[in-house]
């Protein structure tokens, strides 16, 4: 298959698609509200910027489009199509209109029973890409988009690991996603689960209900906060809130519910009741830093506060270094797998579009 560029018969990037406004800005690409002049609908065109040069950045911005295509879920936003115009890697989204989570978010405490409804939204949406073995990693506000009936999607699988890719898109001692929302275990460099989406999910609900984040400030204060000491739950919440999300936000993954019992947790809440919690131990998957996947039988343990407050101690200054530095001179990290499930009218861009920001040549 020959990607369209600029050059070819017909308007726009990739003879497409439009582009007008821009309506979102990130670390590596800008996303713009676009015309496909071919179905004659609105969508959103992600357009890798043309100063990343970065191998990582490309890598990551790859596979947010191989992972993406394979998951579908009305709470997850459609990849629509994807390639290259002028060596510049393009992704077509689902336009969602109502904007992001991050952007409603106004300091004030938002009614319990709206916070369940959305938050079960995106704990359905996490189970079904653990289902197919994807961790997201940076489940924050702005990442959840809401559309103007006050549906939830969740948006940006672009750091997401694949259980069976041996692509890293990190360098060594480096962690990703967002630090005010990350997991214990994301901040240390430990084996990261699926229990990692979790535990972000849930700070993401507490910032709902209370106003406030639970963690804020530079990546070592939210570094020390976060592994020496457990987010405040408040206890006038409704009854079974503070038992759910206490779960979700455990300093140990194992002692965290998973996305599916959280999203049933949360559906108990929306409808007034209490919910019914699955003991403690269970049997989960792990990635290792390395890449691999293995699988843990694990118990609940208890962590000293005082063990915990030792850890903030020894990797703040190795967090600092981790988010401030920048990957320089990374070499181009292995392609993951296309993955089962994907249309099979997206197999073929998305293939094309890897040999390109991979450098591979058929």
């Amino acid at each position: 298959m020959t990607i369209p560029t600029f050059s070819d018969p017909g308007p726009g990037l990739a003879g497409r698609y439009v582009l007008g406004e821009l309506i979102g800005r990130g670390g590596m690409a800008d996303v713009h509200r676009a015309t496909d002049t071919v179905l004659d609908r609105q969508v959103a065109v992600k357009l890798l910027r043309q100063d990343t040069t970065s191998h990582v950045d490309r890598a990551r911005f790859t596979t947010e489009a191989t992972t993406v295509a394979a998951l579908t879920h009305p709470h997850i936003v459609m990849l629509l199509d994807a390639g290259l115009d002028r060596d510049h890697p393009f992704l077509v989204m689902e336009l969602v209109e109502g904007g992001s989570l991050a952007d409603r978010l106004d300091g004030t405490g938002w009614p319990p029973q709206r916070v369940a409804v959305l938050g079960q939204q995106v704990a359905e949406a996490l189970a079904l890409a653990h289902g197919q073995g994807i961790v997201h990693r940076d489940v924050k506000p702005a990442n959840v988009l809401i559309t103007p009936d006050g549906t939830a999607k969740l948006a940006d699988f672009g750091i997401a690991r694949l259980v069976a890719s041996s692509g890293v898109h990190t360098l060594p001692g480096h962690s990703v996603g967002t630090p005010t929302y990350l997991a214990p275990e994301q901040l240390t460099g430990a084996e990261i689960s699926a229990r990692a989406d979790v535990y972000s999910l849930g700070l993401v609900l507490l910032e709902m209900l209370t106003g406030r984040k639970s963690f804020d400030g530079t990546a070592a204060e939210v570094a020390f906060a976060r592994l020496g000491s457990a987010p405040t739950v408040p206890t006038d919440l409704p009854a079974g809130w503070a038992g759910l999300l206490t779960r979700m936000t455990a300093s140990e993954p194992e002692r965290r519910p998973d996305a599916a019992e959280s999203a049933r947790g949360l559906a108990a809440l929306a409808r007034g009741e209490v919910p019914e919690l699955d003991p403690v131990e269970t049997v989960d998957w792990s990635i290792t830093p390395g890449g691999e996947t293995q699988v843990l039988r694990t118990r609940p343990r208890r962590r000293r506060a005082a063990v915990a407050g030792l850890a903030a101690l020894l990797v703040t200054s190795a967090l600092v270094v981790a988010f401030g530095a920048g990957a320089r001179n990374e070499a181009p990290p292995e392609p993951p797998p296309i993955p089962p499930g994907v249309p099979e009218e997206l197999v073929e861009p998305l293939e094309d579009l890897q040999d390109a920001v991979y450098g591979r040549t058929s």
